[in-house]
């Protein structure tokens, strides 16, 4: 059998697969033995200093006064920054894909959405000096609603978590509340399926918990330029993140990543570094700023968690005629990368199974949560899990074995996906025979014959005759571009952007003054912004090789 199968993929790869038994060395593996390997802490300075931020008590709060005058007399503080101080105090990390509203103040000046969210930054000569100003921080707060389901989060009267999404759903492509998939008429397969099985999912945030928790050094360099060395899993995405926060050219940034002591996906929207490079640009020297333990396991944004509604028409034969899925992504308090992982999940729908009736509507829900990122499996390990637990689900209703479901309903080269899209290169009825072999499950002759090579296309390559539709979430006041973006233009130091009409979470505003006891050396005069980019045909579209995102 197993032979059989090296032919499934023969011309697209060189399948000897002979290194199994063979000590195979990897090219770092001597520097991470030998305790050599290079990562960012291991970069020492002199005169390096500490950062540490002053963070939220609530779940969501208004800020009304941050008194800072205690904390500025301690000894060894250098300098406390405020949301004042960051040139442009609104950040996410896929509106560097063009997909998204900045959402998230790098430090918050109005309002806090999640516990754990930093309010003011303290920079002084040692960790421990950092840790005594900012316990000396008086902040007055009012301790406003919060919502922690998503479900909960959707419901009429429920908090507003942002106001730029005020019934706490990100917007897709500037039209619906959801990410929505229609193929086929699930309504009347449903109607004429003989069961119908419904299920529901659920899979809890998830912490990456590296051993080294997240951070970065940034230091002076010479013509005005910054290094700045990182733990970052996405060193050109966190390169743009600063320059883009930090309103300067990318090429006065010096970057050094490369190493990282465990990331899994918690790494990639990393915003350590403009922090740690502003801290650099106001005293001219090396700042450090480093999670300890209790942060990353209480703010670093974890897997976020999913919800998931599964019903399904089943055929007594075990043909899954009609697939329906509601999907929920809990983001958090802020987008990070939760609404591009819907794009994924929904992407990856029904599974790789041919289901000629399918219907998916998923929600990116804010909450007042730590906000979520990515994880290994980004985007697709948690409806996999709901997808295979259904299918479990349905193989019991219908009394077939759960082996023999998943042959009959496997993808065959040639289907059409729900995605309008032929299938190729499929393999998961071959897999499925290894695992029975291999498990001791006897399956009849028909289905250890099957092949993902026979028995696909013809009728199931053909689209319904009918996808019936709707315009359930439809949203206005959104610009219909490629993305959620509401209101007029107005520019920034990087082109021509769209901001949200009406209060925005936190308002861009000019750095502060230094407090005069400790005011540093002035920063080198910034370059002038780039231009912005010419705007080309009317309506011309590219394509991102990043995300897949079609972008105008």
């Amino acid at each position: 059998m197993i032979e059989f199968r090296k032919d499934l993929f023969a011309d697209e790869r060189d399948d000897t697969l002979n290194e199994i038994g063979k000590p195979t060395r990897r090219q770092d593996i001597v520097g991470h033995v030998t305790g050599r390997s290079p990562f960012y802490d291991d970069h020492l300075f002199d005169g390096l200093l500490h950062l540490r931020c002053a963070r939220s008590p609530h779940h969501a709060a208004r800020i009304r006064r941050i008194d800072t005058s205690a904390a500025e007399r301690m000894p060894g503080v250098v300098r406390i920054l405020t949301g004042r101080d960051v040139p442009v105090n609104l950040n996410t990390l896929l509106s560097l894909l063009d997909f998204g509203i900045d959402d998230e103040p790098v430090l918050s000046t109005e309002r806090t959405r999640y516990r754990g969210e930093p309010v003011c930054a303290v920079i002084a000569e040692t960790e421990a000096q950092a840790r005594d100003a900012v316990a000396a921080i008086r902040i007055d707060w009012e301790v406003l609603p919060h919502v922690l389901d998503v479900e909960e989060a959707i419901r009429p009267g429920a908090p507003t978590v942002l106001d730029i999404y005020p019934t706490n759903k990100f917007v897709y492509h500037g039209k619906y509340d959801h990410q929505k998939l229609r193929y086929g008429d699930v309504e009347a397969a449903l109607a004429r399926a003989d069961h119908v099985v419904k299920g529901r999912y659920q899979m809890s945030p998830i912490e990456q918990a590296p051993i080294e928790t997240c951070g970065a050094i940034a230091a002076p360099e010479q013509n005005g330029r910054y290094v700045c060395y990182t733990s970052t899993q996405a060193l050109f995405f966190s390169l743009g993140t600063a320059a883009k926060v930090l309103a300067m050219p990318s090429s006065r940034l010096h970057f050094i990543g490369g190493t990282v002591g465990g990331g899994f996906g918690g790494k990639v929207d990393s915003i350590h570094e403009p922090l740690a490079i502003l801290g650099a640009m106001l005293t001219g020297r090396p700042v450090k700023y480093m999670w300890d333990r209790e942060e990353e396991m209480q703010v670093g944004a974890p897997r976020g968690a999913e919800r998931w509604y599964i019903e399904d028409g089943v055929m007594r034969d075990g043909r899954i005629v009609a697939r329906r899925f509601t999907g929920y992504f809990d983001s958090g308090a802020y987008t990070r990368l939760s609404s591009y992982a819907i794009i994924k999940g929904v992407g990856h729908l029904p599974g790789p199974y041919t289901i000629p009736n399918v219907s998916a509507d998923v929600y990116c829900v804010y909450t007042n949560r730590t906000p979520a990122t990515a994880m290994r499996g980004f985007g697709i390990t948690g409806v996999d899990f709901a997808i295979e637990a259904h299918m479990d689900k349905v193989a019991e209703t219908v009394g077939i074995d759960p082996i023999a479901l998943r042959i009959l309903n496997a993808y065959r080269d040639g289907d059409m996906k729900a995605h309008r899209r032929l299938a190729k290169n499929c393999a998961l009825i071959e897999c499925c025979q290894v695992v029975a072999q291999k498990a001791g499950v006897k399956l009849s002759p028909e289905l250890m014959a099957a092949s993902s090579r026979a028995g696909g296309g013809g009728d199931r390559a053909r689209l319904p005759a009918h996808t019936a539709t709707d315009e359930n979430g439809r949203v206005s006041g959104y610009k219909a571009t490629n993305y959620a973006r509401k209101g007029a233009a107005a520019s920034d130091p990087f082109g021509a952007r769209a901001t949200p009409t009406g209060p925005a979470p936190q308002a861009r505003s000019a750095p502060a003054a230094s407090p005069p006891s400790h005011r540093p050396e002035p920063p080198p005069p910034r370059d002038p912004p780039p231009a912005a980019p010419s705007p080309g045909r009317a309506g011309a579209l590219r394509f991102s090789s990043i995300s897949g995102f079609r972008r105008r």
